[in-house]
């Protein structure tokens, strides 16, 4: 298989894909979906490009039973394009709390704001005209040009990287841009002339449900007999994985500021992490004295000190660093009127449970109030 990997690199693109076709497979995977696949999906047998739109961007990097909730919620409050562009973002934050990498939420709201200033509320039908919106990569401009116009285009998600590694013994990690480009290669080389919504989702149940990381059923899976990795007792092996490197490491110190039912919350950037949602003020940590100071020095501007005590430490790891919170509960024996810094907002603490909040900081507060019994009526 090497072999022929590295004759195919001195070959033009087109003689590539060539050499990589194959009618049996597509015709494998295909007869495999219509009797074994998924069907039965909140976003399937539909060709509401929005519906499926709004799915594909909440599966990315997320698990199917995490999604169903979310995407069901979104529909409730925004039953199409034109109701998601309106929406204030402070609301689509909401709705997407929990569900993590919030570049997507944002990304979402920009896209549904696009569609509809740019394109009449239609989605185009173009592949690269759908890759050209915000949020939209190639392969998932590929997965809802296929669902909901029919359109025959190659999808390269994570899961359909794990069966072509597999299934054709593709060495080297799949994230490397050269592994990349000749996976890309194949995937437009065996799309079918036929089917290609059944085609697309089969590579999909393939990769999700039979040719998983860590238990793949090897025993069940239609493609079994041309695997590579299976033949060669390999599957544990490939795809292979990314080069590890040392995680970064965080601290900080997050304060649960409170007077009566209400919680100090602050307005996290557009950029960064946990972009555009509410969190809790934040201080550097140091050493007993200069947290003492500093605290101090925060909460003067909205009240007068009245007592602190420390929470639970906790951990959040991130894409690229892992996140240590100290945190502690602060109560204010009186307030000001006034906000002193922009972003900064007194919340009830009996609406934190469907506030725009990152999960652990949620997870957190709604603890921390509880026991309080702020939270009693929540």
């Amino acid at each position: 298989m090497k072999g022929i990997v590295e004759q195919a690199s001195r070959q033009p693109l087109a003689a590539q894909g060539e050499d990589y076709a194959d009618p049996s497979f597509s015709a494998e995977v295909i007869a495999w979906q219509k009797q074994h696949g998924r069907h039965k999906l909140p976003w399937q047998n539909t060709r509401d490009a929005y519906r499926v739109w709004l799915s594909e961007i909440m599966l990315q990097q997320t698990q199917v039973a995490a999604v169903i909730p979310y995407y069901q919620r979104f529909l409730e409050r925004c039953p199409d394009v034109f109701a998601l562009a309106a929406a204030p973002s402070e609301d689509v934050m909401a709705l997407w709390s929990g569900l993590g990498y919030y570049t997507r939420a944002r990304n979402l709201h920009k896209c549904a704001q696009r569609v509809v200033a740019e394109h009449g509320g239609r989605f185009p039908e173009d592949p690269e005209l759908l890759a050209d919106l915000p949020g939209i990569g190639r392969s998932t401009a590929a997965a809802i040009a296929a669902f909901s116009y029919g359109r025959r285009a190659a999808i390269l998600d994570g899961n359909v990287k794990r069966v072509f590694a597999r299934v054709f013994g593709v060495d080297g990690y799949p994230g490397a841009k050269p592994v990349e480009d000749k996976l890309w290669q194949r995937a437009v080389a065996l799309l079918p002339e036929q089917d290609i919504e059944s085609y697309t989702q089969g590579l999909m149940d393939l990769g999700a449900t039979l040719c998983v990381r860590g238990k793949p059923a090897c025993e069940r899976c239609p493609l079994a007999a041309r695997c590579v990795a299976l033949a060669e007792d390999r599957v544990a092996e490939l795809p292979v994985s990314k080069p590890k490197k040392a995680v970064p490491e965080r601290e900080t110190v997050m304060l649960v500021i409170t007077h009566g039912a209400d919680v100090l919350l602050e307005q996290r950037p557009d950029s960064g992490i946990w972009g555009g949602l509410l969190s809790l003020p934040e201080i550097a940590v140091g050493d007993a004295a200069q947290f003492d100071a500093a605290l101090r020095t925060l909460v003067a501007p909205y009240g007068e000190l009245e007592g602190c005590r420390k929470l639970q430490p906790f951990s959040h790891v991130f894409t690229h660093f892992k996140l240590h919170v100290a945190p502690f509960q602060v109560a204010l024996t009186s307030r000001t009127q006034r906000i002193a810094e922009q972003g900064l907002v007194w919340y009830p603490a009996r609406k934190l449970a469907d506030a725009p909040l990152p999960a652990p900081v949620k997870k957190l507060l709604l603890g921390a109030l509880r026991s309080d019994d702020l939270l009693a009526a929540v």
